[in-house]
């Protein structure tokens, strides 16, 4: 059955809520913390570590007990997690910048960075007349305004001279895009590509052969993109618990990336739906364009450079006209990423 929004709980119940407000409170029961944590969209490969540090009882280990929800776009992740209702969650760096911008005190911050290259792109049909980013004035493309894309859209434009008054854009639900591109209702979607390059294999395309890739990393954007982050709250209230978190999700990932057939096969005990198979293509997919650079096999898993993190956040801070911009240090703490020989990138699956 397909669920826009499902929840799978672990363990015990869920963390508790504040009865007056709603809001939940991470809390120590029977010698764990409880803790909420809303994912970036329905259930994929490149989740399934989140699901493999709770079954292999990494989280246990550290003390937290962990409830999983899906999420409703990366960007719309961290909305949640200021209105209170989560923890934690597995979302976007800029949408994080931009919030830190106006509410500061609100933003949740990054702790684990987990795609260290951007997935945000614009996909076209390989005969489109589109061939570079300025070609795009006077086309209609399609993108959910949820989603992290379709939000830094702006940023892409202005790094590119493109007038983005000029391209018109259509809210529509994820799963049109590509039918809508396919049948050519649209010129071009604006997608994750982690995401849209399987529905595309799934309608029985070849996302190598029949379509080209705008992707915003190729084109002047030094933007991050997903990983874990947190409640100013939480860290807060329980340092030791987002260490713990840190520790047992990074254990998890560099086990799945070394073994994505395992990610596949988690993400379909998590939802007997999923296609171990295709999860698995995924996950080595997200390892090789997102994960595994020439800076994470310098810096380890779940870092950044501050130096391009600092690129990143004045190019946000430009596109969107912020009154004032963060430092890295209020949207990005490193003090809980485990030591660098912990954090080592394993080859890619050949």
């Amino acid at each position: 059955m397909s669920r826009l929004i499902s929840r799978r709980t672990f363990g015990l119940s869920a963390g508790a809520l504040l009865a007056a407000s709603g809001l939940s409170l991470p809390a120590r029961a029977q010698g764990l913390v409880k803790a909420k944590m809303i994912l970036n969209w329905r259930y994929q490969g490149p989740q399934s570590w989140f699901f493999q540090a709770q079954d292999m009882g990494f989280l246990k280990d550290e003390g937290v007990e962990l409830e999983i929800d899906q999420g409703e776009g990366s960007a719309a992740t961290i909305n949640r997690i200021m209105s209170g209702a989560y923890d934690a969650g597995f979302g976007d760096m800029n949408a994080i910048i931009q919030n830190a911008s106006t509410k500061p005190a609100d933003a949740p911050v990054m702790v684990y960075m987990i795609y260290n290259q951007p997935p945000f792109g614009i996909v076209l049909k390989a005969n489109s007349p589109i061939k570079t980013p300025k070609d795009l004035e006077g086309k209609k493309l399609g993108g959910p305004t949820g989603s992290a894309t379709t939000r830094l859209f702006p940023v892409f434009a202005k790094a590119n001279g493109v007038d983005a008054g000029k391209v018109e854009i259509l809210n529509m639900a994820p799963n049109l895009q590509e039918p809508l591109l396919i049948k050519g209702d649209i010129d071009g979607a604006l997608v994750f590509n982690i995401t849209s390059y399987f529905n595309l294999l799934l309608n029985r395309q070849d996302p190598e052969k029949d379509f080209n890739w705008l992707t915003f990393g190729d084109f002047g954007l030094d933007l991050y993109s997903n990983g874990l982050m947190v409640s100013q709250k939480l860290i807060k209230e329980n340092p030791k618990a987002v260490a713990g978190l840190v520790r047992a999700i990074n254990k998890a990932m560099l086990e799945l990336a070394a073994n994505p057939a395992e990610g596949g096969k988690v993400m379909n005990r998590v939802e007997p739906t999923v296609n171990a198979e295709i999860e698995a293509k995924r996950i080595e997919f997200t390892y090789k364009a997102h994960m595994l650079t020439p800076e994470t096999e310098k810096l380890g898993a779940g870092d950044v450079s501050d130096e391009r993190m600092t690129r990143a956040i004045a190019q946000i801070g430009e596109a969107f006209d912020l009154k004032s911009t963060p430092k890295v240090e209020e949207v990005f703490n490193r003090s809980f990423l485990p030591p660098l020989a912990e954090r080592k990138m394993p080859a890619p699956k050949s």
